[in-house]
Order: structure tokens, then sequence, then C-alpha cells
């Protein structure tokens, strides 16, 4: 295995997340408090929160983690999840655990960056670019043409990080056939399920459809509680889990207690909280309209179809790190270039920002966008 990169993503939020004053590129919704949680959890729940010892916890997740995890999806049982301390640590472990020097992995770009340099570290790796000409859409043929006999997995996204794009179920559907006909594994990040514009619009989660398919999710963004580094996969390939297990005992080994009956407590009132978080991105994403039709000579700008991020462009020819530099020091405000996107896999299209509309400051931070705006780039 080679070393991994420097994480670019996590390195710029490391200089900056915490010293500007508003973060108008947040990739998650506004963060539950302790008290409000406690006030929505049930008796039983409290009474858990209040006995709780703080030793070390099982492996796997306590077994009324994964019961209330499990109650999020139609056809997955107990046994076909593993919890982790963060979402991030179920990436590098299902990687570590499906992936050989000998194999090739496909990987939709742009992406977490993650996503790409953790497999890429492992075996060799082909990007399948979503088009930012097409309204970010997924070009089958072309993913089908970039399988390989060694092809091991296929990587996925949607809602998609950044663009916030869905792809239909029909074209997820066609995804698991070709995967099934390959013998392919398919992962799936849905970290960002469950905030979809419509409804309609909600793909079926892959653990629930395919035989090798891996879902992942965690409680960092539609539950509001990335502080509580709770993250789970779950397939039904129990041979894949139990190798999965045994390298979170070179990681994490086990999650945090009080971690664990947080999250017990937000899955178990999910139907409040999800309704608290699509509040929120409804109020903000009807602002963040209204701002890009103001100022559209500027940016062009396509509503996402679900998630909390949108990934515009500025139609300057001026750099978009200059930009978002600029922004910085006159407002305190904080957006993601597209070039914290690049990898040696791919370049994310020349540009783009990324802009975030899942917390409740967000009005606030976009009056200080406009003020830049009308000081800097009046039409």
């Amino acid at each position: 295995m080679s070393f991994l990169p420097d994480f670019k993503l996590e390195t710029y939020f490391s200089q900056w997340e915490f010293n500007t004053k508003f973060n108008l590129c947040a990739s998650d919704t506004e963060s539950l408090d302790l008290k409000y949680l406690l006030s929505i959890c049930s008796k039983d729940e409290k009474k858990l929160w209040d006995g709780m010892g703080l030793g070390y916890t099982e492996t796997f997740g306590s077994d009324i983690l994964i019961d209330s995890i499990s109650k999020t999806y139609d056809k997955v049982d107990k046994k076909d999840i593993l919890t982790f301390a963060g979402a991030e640590e179920g990436i590098y472990i299902s990687m570590n655990s499906i992936l050989s020097s000998d194999d090739h992995c496909i990987v939709i770009t742009p992406n977490y960056q993650s996503a790409q340099t953790i497999p890429s570290s492992i075996c060799d790796v082909t990007n399948v670019d979503l088009d930012s000409k097409n309204n970010w859409n997924m070009d089958l043929d072309i993913l089908k043409d970039s399988i390989k006999p060694n092809t091991k997995l296929i990587s996925i996204n949607f809602p998609h990080n950044p663009t916030g794009k869905i792809i239909s179920q029909d074209e997820l559907n066609q995804l698991v056939d070709i995967c099934r006909d390959k013998g392919i594994y398919l992962f799936s990040d849905e970290i960002y399920r469950l905030m979809e514009r419509d409804k309609t619009s909600r793909l079926t989660q892959i653990s629930d459809i395919y035989e090798k398919g891996i879902s992942l999710n965690g409680m960092s963004k539609s539950y509001g509680m990335p502080g509580v580094r709770i993250g789970w996969i779950s397939t039904k390939d129990h041979k894949l889990i139990y190798r999965m297990e045994k390298q979170k005992h070179y990681l994490s080994i086990c999650n945090s207690a009080p971690s664990e009956i947080l999250s017990v407590m937000a899955l178990n009132s999910r139907d409040i909280i999800l309704e608290r978080t699509r509040t929120i991105i409804y109020n903000n994403l009807l602002e963040l309209n209204k701002f890009f039709e103001a100022y559209k000579y500027l940016f062009d700008w396509n509503q996402p179809d679900g998630g909390c991020i949108g990934f515009p462009r500025l139609k300057t020819n001026e750099k978009i790190e200059t930009f978002c530099e600029k922004l910085i020091k006159e407002r305190s405000v904080l957006l993601l270039p597209s070039n914290i996107y690049d990898s040696r896999l791919s370049k994310s299209p020349d540009n783009h920002f990324r802009i975030g509309y899942g917390r409740v400051n967000m009005p606030e931070a976009l009056g200080e966008f406009k003020k830049f705006i009308n000081d800097n780039y009046k039409n």
C-alpha cells in the first residue's frame, strides 16, 4: 500500500473552519444540542443515559444501536450491520477489506477525497466524471466501458457531494444489474439520504436490493450529529463484515458509549429530527435560489436534487481560489473552491465552489456574501 496523500479538503477546513465567522460551505446540517435531544427521547432512553457506564463497548456496536439502525432499512437484519467511529472509518475499512493490489476500482468523481485516494493507495482506479455541462448526469455507458476483467468495486455517492445530484431509480437499478452480472461490489455512500427536495427521487438503499451492495451512512449529515462520530455499513455479505470487524480492531476498536446512546435516541426519534432538518434546508434553499437569481450575471446555479450542499460556478476569469480567499479576508465567509476536489484521478471542473445551506445562520452568512459581491463585482 502506498502512502496516502495530504487530505486537502480536511487540511483546508483545519486552517479555516474555526477561523472564519461564517462557514458557508458546511457539508452538515444544524447540529442538535444535548438538551433538545434529551427532551425528545423516551423515558427508557433517558434511563440509559443516566445509568451509562464509560467503559469499552462492543466492536460491532451495542445491540440497541444496531437494532435502531436496522429499522432505517427495508430488508436489513441486525447481522447485516457493522458500526464505526464515523463514516470516514467505514470508507477506509471497506476499501481495505475489499480491494487488493491485483484489483481495479471505479469511482464517480468529483467526490469526497478519501473515496478516491484510499482505493488509489491500494489498486488501479478509474474515475468516471459526472457531466458538469449536463446537470451533473452520470453516463452509464462510460461507466460500463470502464469495467475491466479485474474490476472488484464501483463506488458511488447519491445525493452527491458536492453537487447534490441524484440519479434516477432506473439508473441505479441498471447499475445494480451491471454489477450483478459481473460480480462487482457496489459501494454506495448514502450519507445525504433523506434530504431530497422531492421524496419521489429518494433512491433505494443498496444493501436492501443487492447482495454485494454496501450502504454507508452515519449520524453526521441528515441527523445533525457529526460530533458523536457514529457511522455504519450495511451489507448482506457477512464474510466481508467480519473482515471489516478485524480491521476495526486496529483503528477505533469500539465506539464511544455516550455516542452510541445519543445515536439511539436520535434514530428512534428520527421523524422529528428529519422534519427539523428538512425545514431548515427548505427555508435556506428559498433564500439561496433568490441570491443566485439576483447574481446570475456572476454565477451559474442548478438547484441540487438533495443533500445540503451545491456546486455553483463563478462565471468570471478570476481563479476560484482567489475569489474564495478574498471573501475570507474581507467578510470572514468560508466557501470551498473546486480545486480542493482535484486528485491524481481527476481534475474538478474549473471555477466551481461548494456552498452549504444546512445551518440556521446561512441567511446571515449570505448577507455578508452579498456585501462582498456588491463591493467588488457589481453588474
